[in-house]
């Protein structure tokens, strides 16, 4: 792989090593005298947030180039993120959830077009798996130590998330090159890349798949917290359950991605989609720390089958001038799922705990049905 893109991956590494706010904002909320479902409506704000930036986000990234999209991303969300820890209402911790979250989510379609733009198809599946190894081996450094610091000072968290962000922007600015922009006119002769979105089947029945899928992993930062402590255990436990997902992505990845080279990638995806389902559906079942533990595995290999073969196959879809947008879609897919999964979950769980489980692997077989529906529509031939 060309140089850039380590830096880029080197860049996305110190970003996520200290982001610590979004997997404990729940705790944070709760611990701050907010109920449950008011923790739920914040990160519901989050998804809200998210999904905004999405859907500018694949236009701006498109427009100015990766390069200044992921900059403004960074320095934005590293100031907006200080405001949270400052907000106590609950309108007030919507707003500044909200604002902060739409900045932080900004660089997700910026960072995932310029991988496909640095790297020819046959490797993008590698790409975005090696990619996905390095955030995972920083998020569970990150999170085995943010469970520690938790117990002892959230606004150390806080503090550190905003430096993280600030340091990943100035690598951007002085290092990042700026990849494909397209102007207004390009666009239009090129064909505009929402109707080309609307009119490829094959990629609507994916988001969909993905959708079910990501409505399931929203729960690991909302009911999924507060469901370890309800169990008796404690902050430290939950972030040793959310680091052993990053450890077990760094350590079989790269040789589940092996696997995954050799079947389409709607099979891949429809795979992870359903081992994401029964590895959240596992948790109405084994409730002790070892049962808990050994539902993440399987999760988490669902999210290494699914997450860069999903990737890769919204990059395979993409005409070049449209790789922004394309990336934002699946952005937006996830946005919109991390919207009402916490809520809908934070609702079923004050009504009945273990149901939040069941209708997870019910979703996860749904979810998957739908990816492989995807493969009666032909991948269309859109790189040069």
């Amino acid at each position: 792989m060309p140089r850039t893109a380590w830096i880029l991956f080197t860049g996305t590494f110190i970003h996520r090593l200290a982001s610590f706010v979004f997997p404990f904002l729940a705790l944070y909320l709760t611990r701050q005298g907010l109920s449950i479902t008011d923790a739920g409506l914040a990160l519901t704000g989050y998804g809200i947030g998210g999904v905004t930036a999405q859907l500018g986000g694949g236009i701006l990234t498109d427009r100015i180039g990766r390069r200044n999209a992921i900059a403004l991303s960074m320095i934005a969300s590293g100031v907006l993120v200080l405001l949270v820890l400052q907000a106590r209402s609950l309108l007030a911790v919507l707003a500044t959830v909200i604002a902060y979250s739409f900045f932080a989510e900004l660089h997700r379609p910026a960072s995932s077009a310029l991988i496909a733009d640095l790297v020819p198809p046959e490797h993008r599946v590698a790409a975005y798996a090696f990619n996905r190894l390095l955030l995972n081996l920083a998020f569970a450094i990150g999170l085995a130590v943010g469970g520690l610091v938790a117990a002892e000072s959230f606004t150390l968290l806080f503090l550190t998330d905003a430096a993280s962000s600030a340091i990943y922007g100035v690598i951007s600015l002085i290092a990042l090159p700026h990849g494909t922009r397209t102007t207004r006119s390009e666009d239009r002769a090129l064909g505009g890349a929402r109707s080309a979105i609307l009119a490829d089947r094959g990629f609507l029945l994916v988001l969909a798949g993905i959708f079910a899928s990501a409505v399931v992993y929203s729960q690991t930062y909302s009911t999924f917290p507060i469901w370890v402590r309800d169990l008796g255990f404690d902050e430290k436990l939950y972030g040793f359950l959310q680091g052993a997902n990053g450890f077990l992505v760094v350590a079989f990845e790269l040789a589940v991605t092996a696997i995954a080279l050799r079947y389409a990638r709607t099979r891949m995806i429809a795979l992870g989609i359903l081992l994401t389902g029964l590895g959240f559906g596992a948790f109405a079942v084994l409730q002790t720390a070892l049962g808990m533990f050994a539902a993440v595995v399987i999760w988490s290999f669902g999210e290494m089958f699914d997450s860069p073969s999903v990737a890769a196959y919204t990059a395979d879809r993409a005409p070049p001038h449209a790789r922004g947008r394309y990336q934002s879609a699946l952005g937006v897919t996830y946005g919109l799922a991390f919207t009402v999964g916490p809520i809908l979950g934070t609702a079923v769980y004050q009504w009945r705990r273990e149901a939040v489980w069941y209708a997870s692997a019910v979703l996860g077989v749904l979810g998957a049905a739908l990816a492989i529906a995807a493969e009666r529509h032909p991948n269309p031939v859109r790189d040069g």
